[in-house]
């Protein structure tokens, strides 16, 4: 399924000023472009794949998603690229040492000889988040634009729901959905209390998942808010499996950044983690 979304009254072309955030996953792909001057976002973009791609399929599809919109030849001044999968291990940063980067993440996934590892340290969290990015997109990347930044999708989430969705006193736990990937955060008080990543086939997988957190935080599923954002619905099956066991189940809308004047029609398309990083 492919959606799009474009602002019609904006020509890119005119514009000098420009930032192009792009999340990519094996299960699918969204980018979004904003004016850094006027702080508006002129164009966005999205495809979900039909099946779990490979590596090499999905430098193929971010090629093709690019060339699409007209964006292999375009010039911007800030290119940031997310990389979303469940790849990856939070690590207290006072037990960080950046010579171990494998050593840290071996226990919580398989490593391929061939693998690049990288890290992101979260803000004033003293938390490291070590993954493994894609590094055949982040070649092409440069190669299209040169020098650029990168994150794990988990950093994005992590961080953007701390600063603007953590005021309340007792924990909150949230859930971005994504195709067969589910991202939960529980946060209280401006303090992360789990963040974890799990891949799901099935409905009664998700709920699982979700049940299984919640019971080992000992979260009372009667009282304890469950807000669910990203690729999800009230009437989905997977929304409504949950809400026969969670009572205080919601969808969640998230404000976009406060300094992005959005101007489009239909901001749902939009990922969270792509507009977080704009």
């Amino acid at each position: 399924m492919i959606k799009r979304a474009i602002n019609k009254n904006i020509d890119i072309a005119d514009k000098n000023f420009k930032k192009l955030s792009i999340q990519v996953s094996l299960n699918g792909l969204s980018f979004c472009i904003a004016d850094i001057v006027s702080h508006r976002v002129l164009l966005s973009d999205n495809k979900w794949f039909s099946h779990e791609l490979n590596p090499i399929e999905l430098l193929e599809e971010v090629k093709t998603l690019l060339d699409k919109n007209g964006l292999t030849d375009k010039k911007f001044d800030e290119v940031v690229v997310v990389h979303t999968n469940n790849l990856f291990t939070l690590v207290p940063k006072p037990l960080f040492k950046e010579d171990f980067l494998l050593d840290y993440l071996k226990f919580n996934t398989k490593i391929l000889a061939t693998d690049a590892l990288a890290f992101d340290e979260l803000e004033n969290l003293d938390i490291v988040n070590i993954y493994v990015p894609y590094m055949n997109v982040n070649n092409h990347i440069y190669d299209l634009y040169g020098e650029f930044t990168f994150v794990h999708n988990g950093t994005v989430l992590i961080q953007s729901l701390l600063d603007h969705h953590s005021n309340q006193k007792e924990a909150v736990c949230f859930v971005h959905v994504g195709k067969k990937q589910m991202d939960v955060i529980v946060l209280k008080q401006k303090s992360l209390l789990f963040y974890n990543s799990f891949l799901y086939e099935t409905k009664e997988d998700f709920a699982y998942y979700l049940l299984f957190v919640l019971e080992q935080l000992e979260l009372d599923t009667e009282s304890t808010p469950v807000k669910f954002f990203g690729n999800i619905e009230e009437d989905d099956d997977t929304f409504q499996i949950c809400y026969s066991y969670i009572k205080d189940l919601a969808i969640f809308v998230p404000t976009a950044p406060s300094h992005l004047d959005l101007g489009l029609p239909d901001t749902s398309t939009i990922d969270f983690t792509v507009l977080s990083t704009l």
